[in-house]
């Protein structure tokens, strides 16, 4: 398949996904070289873990069992990626991709769970009952608001780190990378002129995340999908009710009430889109009325709001988007690998938005000591050691919480976290070169 062959991506998915029968499978990690193993690794040796784990306590789990290292990636399928809500065995798919990722590039060992219930306080109720099991929670594609709802009180109420990646992953990313726009244009956050459009559960998150890097909420426009946020607008006040998240966003924001999307763009340096696929959301006339040197992150899947010819035309400086044949891909997998990776080395009990900050510097300062430029402003995933950098970020500031149950030196740290990222990597040379993973035609014809 040569260079120039338009790719249907599509259609080769389907082909490999039916031919490999799923993306993931579990496999020792234990000798098994003789009979006599198993008494060992099950019964009668087995019984003696069980033991200690009743007797010293939940935690001694993590040092007998998988769970030190182990993440459920939890979704009602509700809102898969840009399809909506298609339902549990739908969105199956998708959890194992994420799987797949979390041990690929993190050397985290993942569960995908779909569960059929919509309802969140049952599924609060099915997670709690399965934390046992489990080192940390990935919440993964659920409807927003209900997101919010699952993951404040799931935060509140488990012993073991819960995360929303849609929330947390696809905002660190992008403060990673608006990070080093605002470098490379010479603009400050705490002077930037910000749109946020589209206030589903990326950008309610990344309006957090901004605001603690610096960012001022007077400076902040929010559009939705009935227009611009504004604090007088006649469904705010209801918002208190339904959706007090985006409610205290209303009444922070746009102190000016502007009403109209071209008047919110006059005189913007960043917009930060996160809404529904294009093109033609963001039009080209409404960058234009954006300040020299503009900023536009164009984020939506499988289509960006606006394409990004359109935006360098329309004045735009810097462009990203979600996806990986373009320049500056913001890519949540560049963050919850590493993530998950810090937090398990140090088997932290809770996550927090100062680990997450932790992140998305760590993102910024690889990158910029590697080499920023207009269409490279994050790294790549190809770039092992960015991630090796992040999860050390992550893990020493859950140790200066107070959140880490184990505290290992620097050198340690960063030894233990290299040889789990990596470990993936080799595992993989070694299926392939084995046959233990097959290589089928369709694959091998696929040019790097």
């Amino acid at each position: 398949m040569s260079s120039q062959t338009k790719i249907d991506w599509s259609a080769l998915s389907v082909k490999l996904h039916k031919s490999y029968g799923g993306k993931i499978e579990t496999v020792p990690k234990v000798p098994v070289t003789r009979l006599e193993d198993f008494n060992i690794w099950y019964t009668p040796g087995v019984a003696e873990p069980c033991r200690r784990i009743q007797k010293e306590g939940e935690d001694s789990s993590f040092d007998y069992t998988w769970r030190w290292n182990t993440v459920v990636v939890v979704s009602d399928g509700t809102r898969v990626l840009g399809l909506g809500d298609i339902g549990p065995a739908a969105g199956l798919p998708v959890m194992e991709g994420k799987c797949l990722i979390f041990k690929y590039l993190g050397g985290v060992d993942c569960f995908p769970l779909v569960v059929r219930e919509k309802d969140p306080d049952k599924l609060i109720y099915i997670i709690k009952a399965l934390e046992p099991s489990f080192g940390g929670v990935n919440l993964e594609d659920i409807e927003s608001p209900k997101c919010f709802y699952l993951l404040e009180k799931l935060q509140e109420t488990l012993d073991v780190p819960v995360w929303h990646d849609d929330q947390q992953g696809t905002a660190l990313v992008t403060l990673a990378g608006l990070i080093n726009a605002l470098k490379i244009t010479g603009k400050r956050i705490d002077h930037a002129r910000i749109i946020l459009f589209g206030a589903g559960a990326a950008n309610m998150c990344a309006y957090r995340y901004l605001k603690v890097a610096g960012a001022k909420p007077e400076n902040i426009i929010f559009v939705d999908s009935s227009g611009v946020l504004y604090r007088d607008r006649n469904d705010v006040e209801s918002l208190k009710t339904k959706n007090p998240w985006k409610y205290r966003i209303a009444v922070e924001t746009n102190p000016e009430n502007i009403k109209e999307i071209p008047k919110a763009f006059e005189g913007a340096d960043v917009v930060i889109a996160a809404s529904k696929p294009g093109p033609g959301v963001i039009k080209k006339e409404w960058v234009k009325l954006m300040n020299k040197d503009a900023i536009v992150f164009a984020e939506a899947n499988p289509v960006p709001e606006i394409w990004p010819w359109e935006a360098k035309e329309a004045g735009a400086r810097i462009v990203a988007t979600g996806r990986g044949d373009f320049p500056n891909q913001i890519n949540n997998s560049l963050g919850f690998p590493a993530v998950f990776r810090g937090v398990f080395t140090v088997r932290a009990r809770k996550m927090s938005d100062e680990m997450f900050l932790a992140a998305a510097y760590a993102i910024a300062k690889y990158a910029e000591e590697t080499g920023i430029h207009e269409e490279r402003i994050v790294p790549t995933m190809e770039e092992t050691e960015m991630y090796v950098q992040e999860a050390i970020a992550v893990a020493e500031k859950a140790i200066e919480l107070g959140y880490a149950r184990r505290k290992p030196s620097r050198s340690d740290l960063e030894a233990e976290i290299r040889e789990m990222i990596e470990r993936p990597k080799k595992q993989m040379e070694l299926f392939i070169k084995h046959g233990i993973i097959t290589l089928y035609p369709e694959y091998k014809e696929l040019k790097p």
